[in-house]
């Protein structure tokens, strides 16, 4: 006997999904049809696998829809079908309902896919690689489960922590980078603009002479100036090479391993890795998936692919039967607190449980390594960009301020 998710029409006109067990499409088929069940598509167990459909990828023509576009879309799906409504109704509802035109296109053609007869979980994986991989196993969990609504709820709960973290990060950042931006900018404009127009008036010192800092600011804005054309270009097309290989493979996995090497930012980026993928765990176990299946889908979530590329390694360690503990020892980059409460909730069959408080643990550690590593990072930039500011600034009225003193006095 085999499972066959069925996409059905009730006698009372509602579009459902159910799991049945039979040997075959066909008597699974008949059975449902000696039921009363109007029966729109019977899928195969080779393609109701969580694995098989979350790899199964789509066109992709549609770009991403925003977090807090499909945070909204999710929390209103659950609550219609919370309130049973049928999902192809809903679906239609909040497609009309959406103010995001990405999110309406994307809703349309799920719409058309589930009106085809296909299940809520197909309709989405078909979309390609606009949802995670994590929120098409979740649907598909809910649907064999049969308890699609409290699946979504968790999602919701699971997408707002991952979208409250990631608006922190980004909140945080935000003004060292606008600092250092502004702190650069500045500089430029004193080593192109000013110093050069400044330079002029030095040439009426030249009997005194001029201070050794002063020669040496000069000379580079004198040399930054007159290859300017030949410079600046050179800069953008470094640049240009840079951004092209950091969005190769290979560029993307050597940025994120040598970030992890950098002092309070590789231990921040370890704790947030390590909170979202034991949350994304969580989320999925709570769904009736496997462990390896979960496993296997929560490692995508992990954003440094350094940290994903050893979390991805241990799943032949799972699938031979160690545990799971043991086999994340073995990627080497999990705190070993996070380890330890893994453990005792493995042994404890407590697993899924003890996953959300090192989520929460994890999140909360996170935050506090934020503001470490901003409170670091303001100081620090002030120091070396008002360093050098000053040192122009110094270099530009040193000659003006030795001129005053070694004139004679009446």
């Amino acid at each position: 006997m085999a499972e066959f998710i069925c996409r059905l029409g009730t006698p009372a006109g509602e579009v459902v999904t159910r799991t049945v067990e039979a040997a075959g499409v066909q008597e699974a088929r008949v059975r449902l049809e000696r039921e009363g069940y109007r029966v729109f598509a019977v899928t195969p167990p080779k393609t109701t696998g969580v694995a098989a459909l979350t790899r199964r990828g789509g066109s992709g023509a549609h770009p991403r829809v925003k977090a807090g576009d499909f945070l909204l879309f999710n929390q209103q799906l659950a609550a219609l079908i919370r309130a049973g409504i049928p999902i192809l109704q809903a679906i239609s509802m909040l497609r009309k309902r959406s103010v995001s035109a990405r999110l309406r296109a994307v809703l349309a053609d799920v719409e058309e896919e589930i009106r085809g007869g296909a299940a809520l979980s197909q309709a989405f994986a078909k979309q390609g690689t606009i949802f995670p991989r994590i929120y098409t196993a979740s649907i598909l969990a809910g649907e064999r489960s049969g308890a699609l609504d409290e699946i979504l709820s968790r999602y919701v709960t699971y997408m707002r922590r991952s979208v409250g973290v990631r608006r922190k990060v980004r909140g945080a950042l935000a003004y060292p980078m606008l600092l250092l931006a502004a702190s650069f900018g500045m500089v430029v404009f004193l080593t192109v603009y000013v110093v050069p127009r400044m330079s002029n008036l030095f040439k009426d010192f030249s009997k005194t002479g001029l201070p050794l800092l002063t020669q040496i600011v000069v000379g580079i804005s004198n040399w930054v100036t007159a290859n300017l054309f030949w410079f600046g270009p050179l800069i953008a097309i470094t640049a240009a090479a840079i951004i092209i290989w950091s969005r190769t493979p290979g560029g993307k996995l050597t940025i994120d391993r040598n970030i992890l090497k950098i002092p309070i930012i590789g231990q921040l980026l370890i704790q947030i890795a390590t909170a979202q993928a034991t949350r994304s765990l969580a989320t999925l176990l709570a769904g009736g998936i496997t462990l390896v299946e979960s496993w296997e889908i929560a490692a995508e979530s992990i954003t440094n692919r350094e940290l994903r590329q050893r979390s991805s390694a241990i799943l032949p360690m799972i699938r031979e039967g160690r545990s799971f503990t043991e086999s994340l020892e073995s990627a080497d980059w999990m705190p070993e607190l996070a380890l330890d409460m893994i453990g005792i909730g493995e042994r404890s069959g407590s697993l899924r449980e003890m996953l959300e408080e090192v989520s929460v643990f994890y999140d909360a550690e996170a935050e506090v390594k934020l503001e470490q590593l901003t409170t670091t990072l303001e100081p620090a930039i002030l120091i070396v960009m008002g360093g050098v500011v000053i040192t122009i600034l110094l270099a530009i009225y040193l000659p003006i301020i030795q001129s005053i003193s070694n004139a004679p006095t009446r």
